[in-house]
């Protein structure tokens, strides 16, 4: 019997769109009201029913009837339609009237039956809040009934004071199991026994979520009024995965939404038993590297010290979430920034030894999009030192070893050195000499000093515009100074991702990322950009967020 895939199809895809669909409408909501959308527990109080040992469970902590201003779009009216439509429940008169402030869904196991043999049958759990235990009874009851006339064979039994109602359907029917537990939760499973353990978890609480001390690690870096919370155990999220992890450091992640006056936060902290440095000092403002930066900019990245970046508490984070989500060394910043990957490969360099390595101070990377080209321009800024004076020095002396001349160049009266390439032209004559040629100039990069800064950019075209728009630079854009006021202070820099302007040059980068927006239609039709940053000082925990910015905020 696929249970698996029957759980699915009724309440574990509409439970996650629900939530997709209710957190992508915030941006219509909270424009009008705000404070009438914070939740009063930033904390899953189904927990209990979780085992210590599941790899994720997701809560949404406000009831979806709050977005009233959803109705106009008719998107969650279609949504709960949808979702309960095969089972002939009316959602305003079956659910409405005794649902809470809940939804939380758990995987609670790997495998049901823990028999490898008949291949790997993970355990789902919903759990929804009551706050009117006879009238969600009745639901349960009206639900399985209709099952049962529908051609189901209904199973019911007492678990120590629960009664459980399974249907034990044809396999290519669904398969559920439900019950009312006390006086707030009704639960929802694709097998009986994950009823039975989540009533076990409850009666004896060393075996629940809530006993976990990384949970109860994790829950103390909650901000108050989330919205949304997920809690991630890693080495069993990579155990779902069938991956072994060459390197861990991070033992659990929380994830948690909350709404803010310009957009929404998904604040993050990833946890370790291990002490974490950071990188480099916390930075209390915008680095000045961002001067230089044009508003144009798709993507921006900005902070301080490079120099010990591989060996850094956020690259092993980077390494140990690329080899959970895509099983190899492969990831989508090396292919986002594949235009600075195709620098290193044709200068024969490498990035940390030869750059990294002597950024010590400031910085600031961006890409600029060209719609009459595939591949973007990028722009650098370091901070000037001595060790970058000497870095600039050896990136000279590699462009001479690939053959590329360093020629003076003046613009605006801006001194500029650029690494240039000769190549010959050739084109057919129409005198007899037959075959004519002509000598180009190729600029492969171009570097100059502006203030206290030494600037790098791809090509002619985006030197200028540093130069020629100094009062537009993307420090100044009102759009990403809304953005960064979201993140808090002091914090480890910004990566600032325009997505009106980056869409395109995404879509082609991470094909995958086509799918996502098509499940995420709401949300990502009205995004406007994302910033992501690194903070807190916690030294066991890894704390961040991400900032989504909507258009009408």
């Amino acid at each position: 019997m696929n249970r698996q895939r029957s759980f699915i199809g009724f309440i574990v895809a509409g439970a996650i769109a629900l939530l997709v669909i209710a957190i992508a409408g915030f941006y219509w909501f909270f424009a009008k009201s705000p404070a009438n959308l914070i939740a009063s527990t930033s904390q899953s109080g189904a927990a209990i029913f979780v085992s210590k040992l599941s790899p994720v469970m997701v809560s949404f902590l406000a009831n979806p009837d709050r977005l009233q201003a959803l109705e106009r779009e008719e998107e969650l009216s279609k949504l709960k339609t949808s979702l309960f439509a095969k089972s002939g429940i009316d959602y305003k008169q079956d659910i409405q009237p005794w649902l809470g402030n809940e939804i939380t869904l758990a995987i609670t196991t790997l495998d049901i039956d823990r028999d490898l043999e008949n291949g790997q049958q993970p355990g789902y759990l919903l759990a929804l809040s009551t706050q009117q235990p006879d009238k969600s009874r009745e639901f349960v009851e009206l639900l399985f009934s209709k099952r049962a006339l529908a051609g189901a064979n209904l199973a019911v039994e007492q678990y120590k004071g629960v009664k459980l109602i399974s249907d034990n359907s044809q396999p290519e029917r669904d398969f559920l199991a439900g019950a009312v537990v006390g006086e707030s939760f009704v639960l929802f499973a694709n097998d009986p026994k994950v009823l039975r353990d989540a009533i076990n978890n409850v009666q004896a609480p060393d075996l629940n979520l809530t006993s976990s001390p990384e949970y109860q690690k994790a829950t103390k870096q909650l901000p108050k009024g989330g919205l949304a919370v997920a809690f991630l155990n890693l080495p069993i999220v990579a155990k779902w995965q069938g991956l072994e992890l060459p390197e861990q450091l991070y033992n659990s992640q929380i994830i948690s939404l909350v709404l803010n006056p310009k957009g929404l936060l998904a604040e993050t902290s990833f946890l370790t038993s291990s002490e974490i440095v950071p990188p480099s000092p916390p930075l209390s403002k915008p680095v000045g590297a961002l001067q230089y930066i044009p508003a144009s900019a798709g993507l921006a990245i900005s902070g301080s010290n490079l120099s010990n970046l591989g060996d850094s508490d956020v690259a092993k984070l980077w390494r140990q979430a690329t080899a959970t989500i895509y099983g190899s060394k492969e990831d989508v910043v090396s292919r986002l920034a594949k235009p600075l990957a195709d620098v290193q490969k044709r200068w024969g360099i490498n990035f940390p030894e030869d750059i990294f390595s002597w950024v010590q101070g400031e910085y600031a990377i961006a890409l600029l999009p060209d719609k009459e080209q595939t591949t973007p321009h990028w722009i650098f800024v370091v901070e000037k030192s001595e060790s970058v004076e000497q870095g600039v020095a050896r990136l000279d002396a590699i462009a001479s070893s690939n053959g590329l001349s360093i020629n003076p160049l003046t613009i605006d009266k801006q001194k500029i050195s650029a690494w240039t390439e000769l190549t010959t032209a050739t084109k057919k004559s129409d005198v007899k000499e037959g075959t004519s040629f002509s000598i180009e100039t190729k600029v492969q990069g171009l570097h100059t000093t502006l203030g206290n800064y030494e600037i790098f950019t791809s090509d002619l075209e985006t030197m200028d515009e540093i130069l020629t728009t100094k009062d537009n630079s993307l420090i100044d854009n009102p759009n990403f100074k809304d953005s960064i006021a979201a993140i808090p202070l002091p914090n480890q820099g910004y990566i600032y991702l325009d997505w009106t302007k980056s869409q395109n040059l995404l879509e082609r980068q991470v094909p995958i990322l086509k799918l996502v927006e098509v499940l995420g239609k709401p949300f990502f039709n009205n995004l406007r950009s994302l910033t992501v940053s690194s903070y807190g000082t916690d030294t066991r925990a890894l704390k961040g967020g991400v900032f989504f910015k909507l258009h009408n905020s």
